[in-house]
């Protein structure tokens, strides 16, 4: 949309879901997702009668030549000197978007690639693959000894990484990898933004290495909000969603997977070394599904049981309830260092939301 300086951008997507759940996304001429205000708007127009226009008015279609020579021209001008050669590389592209991209970028960077989720047919993009499903990826590398795993979800907005081992790496420890590089080299300035679910182990590594640390609501949009709010160049989320202002003005995780390939490259290091400082708490997460949507801060019963558990955890652990905005769905988030008291919590607190909401209901 910006490199052809176009007013706004569209994208018919399914993201992470299963193929029938496709949706619109559409971006402004800046490249950055519209704010709620404005897509509440459009959503007005589409509840009023169509308006015809004459074809003369409607301007024309013009397909862009080599669209996809110029995306992987762009990704590797992010890393101008990256070197891959010697690295093998398992890359899950969910049967979406990035099936024909992600590997010829890597390959033409000079890495050994193993491709899987690379068959689209229409209907298994994201089924059993990608950033939401990594577990074939992690069988995959140790499996073939690559250096790391690469999973993008179904638009290729969305990162999740894998190492050596075949452990999963996720957003949150990506975000921590590339932020303490690019502070060490001076790129970072402004604060690092996640968001009311990452990790507390972020938060604390990131407050180690004198890195400041934000959270925004939950959302890239949010993210990106707060970023250009605070002067920040660096977010992202738990699922994989990571901004890197530098390059992009949204996600983007063949652009986010090249950052992290350079900082193994450049520094010698397994992506398990560079994931190792950050410690990951334990974290639960209980979806409480209710029949109409309910404001868990308007319920005393659950603001009270918020606060016993908040007493038990301390200074080492968290508790997040929100309504998702997307399903008749309770969120209860539960962190901290003992993994049995944040189950044990988890599932008391999930228990006193289902009960506030029936009583509602």
């Amino acid at each position: 949309t910006t490199r052809f300086e176009c007013d706004f951008g569209v994208v018919i997507s399914a993201s992470h879901n299963p193929y029938d759940d496709n949706g619109i996304k559409f971006f402004d001429g800046r490249g950055a997702k519209l704010s709620d205000a404005v897509e509440a708007q459009i959503e007005a127009l589409l509840a009023e009668p169509p308006v015809t226009r004459a074809s003369g008015e409607l301007g024309k279609a013009v397909r862009v030549d080599k669209s996809r020579v110029r995306y992987q021209e762009f990704c590797a001008s992010t890393v101008p000197n990256l070197d891959l050669s010697g690295y093998k590389i398992v890359i899950d592209c969910a049967n979406g978007a990035g099936y024909k991209v992600a590997p010829r970028i890597l390959a033409d960077l000079g890495a050994e690639i193993v491709p899987i989720g690379c068959s689209p047919n229409g209907r298994n993009i994201n089924l059993n693959c990608g950033s939401t499903s990594p577990e074939l990826l992690q069988l995959t590398v140790p499996g073939v000894r690559a250096a790391a795993g690469v999973a993008l979800d179904g638009d290729g907005d969305r990162l999740v990484m894998v190492d050596h081992l075949g452990r999963l790496v996720d957003g949150d420890q990506l975000l921590y990898i590339i932020a303490r590089d690019w502070k060490a080299r001076g790129l970072l300035s402004g604060p690092v933004v996640g968001t009311v679910m990452s990790n507390l182990g972020l938060e604390h590594a990131l407050a180690k290495e004198g890195i400041e640390f934000r959270r925004a609501q939950v959302g890239d949009r949010y993210v990106l909000e707060m970023l250009k709010e605070t002067g920040g160049r660096l977010g992202g989320e738990t699922s994989g969603h990571l901004l890197c202002l530098d390059h992009t003005t949204t996600g983007d995780a063949i652009v986010a997977a090249l950052q992290v390939l350079d900082i193994m490259k450049r520094t010698g290091c397994s992506l398990a070394e560079l994931a190792a400082p950050m410690p990951k708490y334990p974290q639960v997460l209980e979806n409480v599904r209710v029949a109409r949507k309910i404001d868990p801060v308007a319920s005393p019963a659950i603001q009270e049981a918020v606060s016993l558990a908040e007493r038990r955890l301390g200074d080492a652990g968290r508790i997040v309830l929100r309504a998702s905005g997307t399903e008749p769905v309770i969120r209860v988030m539960v962190e901290g260092r003992d993994e049995k008291l944040v189950r044990d919590l988890a599932a008391s607190l999930a228990g006193t939301v289902a009960q506030a909401a029936a009583a509602v209901a």
